[in-house]
């Protein structure tokens, strides 16, 4: 039964700006925390294990690109729905697919993890993989794998959560498995000498720690969210997975053009080629955290209004979005025009690593321009799911992650010499931004109030 939305919902009723860096803050630290374990692993194995380590270590990246990527699908479209329902004043239908969300993901949890611990071998040869590189990887893969299962369930609470009117918590317990990280990392790896082995039980334990953290949210008083493991109807997780499918489509897409560069880079420059690339990857990572913080700021902000009808408000913080996506890439095109070699030394030895380093600093020279339409594109398939158009999201998110990328990447790669073909990436980047914009006029807020009437 609907009842009446709590009047001290900040996305509803708080003042637009405030209430957008009031989530985004959070949203932002967040997001860094979570990505930061591959960023510091990065640091420590290519300054004390070396290049051929952390070429090992990003040849696993994909696998967990797309193992992660369907527990963001399952965990943004059902935190979608339910914002949704919480604009609607409905805390019962929220609390169930808040409860069902958590219990598909603790299950699919288990299954990847099983098949991808027996599958190992035949994962590290469909990856490219040389056999001469197997152990290394599997030396980091066999430990990191059952820890997964610990960062699927506190991906789903940091949504849920944050959507609850918590961020500061989400947030906080994501911190702390950071901090947790980096002393782990630099105890395992440089005091104790466990290679990657170190490197895989420190990031593995503080992915367990933010879980003990967000669970104390079962025990607040405050909390909208019930969580019960008696649920019915069970198709509405399919429904909402498929309004989070973009994420799904931005994760396997990642992963596939991952596959894409490591293969060519592989081809032009060999192992420095793959390493040069993960460095400037975890580069672009640390620019783009911003932009997925504010898209998903804006889910959390859109969806409820969105469920309210409150069309004026989304369009508030949709413009409030788009300042804030034009200042932090104007800041990172910045860092990156003035500042590459300095943090591309951040994750290596300066011994033996010269070649390497000057490649990653061309690599950047090309791809920096992703920054002028990376945030709009992420933005505008964000504010897409969560007015339940997954189609078009779903759309916008392959043409960015996926289809341009791909066919720019192979068409460069046949007409450019050496790693100039790199330069397909903004190009591609581009060419999203003006289909985003397309489908985006067509489906502005001024048809959102009709949309979500229609919805009910």
């Amino acid at each position: 039964m609907a009842s009446k939305p709590f009047e001290d919902n900040r996305a509803l009723y708080g003042a637009i700006t405030p209430t957008f860096f009031r989530y985004l803050i959070p949203s932002l630290l967040g997001l860094i925390a979570m990505t930061s374990a591959s960023l510091v692993d990065g640091i420590f194995i290519g300054n004390y294990e070396g290049v051929t380590a952390l070429a090992a270590v990003n040849l696993i990246i994909p696998i967990m690109t797309l193992l992660f990527g369907v527990g963001m699908m399952l965990s943004i479209g059902g935190s979608v729905r339910g914002g949704k329902y919480l604009g609607e004043g409905n805390t019962a239908a929220a609390s169930a697919i808040f409860s069902k969300t958590l219990l598909a993901v603790a299950i699919y949890g288990v299954v990847v993890i099983l098949v991808g611990l027996v599958l190992e071998e035949q994962l590290f040869a469909g990856l490219g993989a040389t056999p001469e590189l197997f152990p290394e990887m599997g030396e980091y893969y066999r430990i990191i794998m059952p820890f997964l299962f610990a960062q699927l369930l506190t991906m789903v609470l940091y949504f849920f959560i944050r959507l609850d009117g918590m961020p500061n918590l989400a947030a906080a317990a994501l911190a702390i498995g950071a901090v947790v990280n980096i002393a782990l990392d630099y105890l395992f790896i440089a005091v104790f000498g466990w290679g990657l082995a170190g490197a895989a039980f420190a990031t593995g334990l503080s992915m367990a720690l933010p879980l003990l953290v967000m669970l104390s949210y079962f025990f607040r008083h405050k909390r909208r969210l019930q969580f019960s493991l008696r649920q019915k109807d069970w198709r509405e997780v399919f429904l909402a997975a498929y309004n989070g499918v973009s994420e799904f489509i931005s994760s396997v897409s990642g992963a596939i053009i991952a596959l894409i560069l490591n293969w060519m880079l592989i081809q032009r420059a060999g192992v420095n080629g793959v390493a040069a690339i993960t460095v400037v990857n975890y580069l672009l990572v640390l620019g783009f955290m911003m932009f997925f913080a504010i898209s998903d700021t804006i889910q959390v902000m859109i969806s409820q209004n969105f469920g309210a009808g409150k069309d004026d408000r989304i369009r508030g913080f949709l413009e409030t979005a788009c300042y804030a996506i034009v200042v932090s890439g104007l800041v990172f095109i910045l860092i990156l025009t003035t500042a590459s070699e300095p943090l591309i030394y951040l994750f290596v030895d300066e011994k033996n690593t010269i070649q390497m380093v000057t490649l990653a600093t061309e690599l950047v020279d090309y791809v920096w321009p992703l920054f002028l339409f990376a945030g709009f594109n992420i933005l505008i398939s964000g504010y897409l799911t969560a007015i339940h158009l997954p189609f078009q999201s779903g759309l916008v998110a392959a043409s960015h992650g996926l289809v341009f990328p791909a066919c720019f990447l192979l068409l460069f790669y046949y007409l450019m010499p050496d790693h100039h073909f790199v330069a397909a990436l903004p190009v591609a980047e581009g060419f999203t931004f003006v289909l985003a914009l397309v489908i985006f006029l067509r489906h502005r807020p001024k048809t959102v109030s009709l949309n979500a009437a229609y919805d009910k």
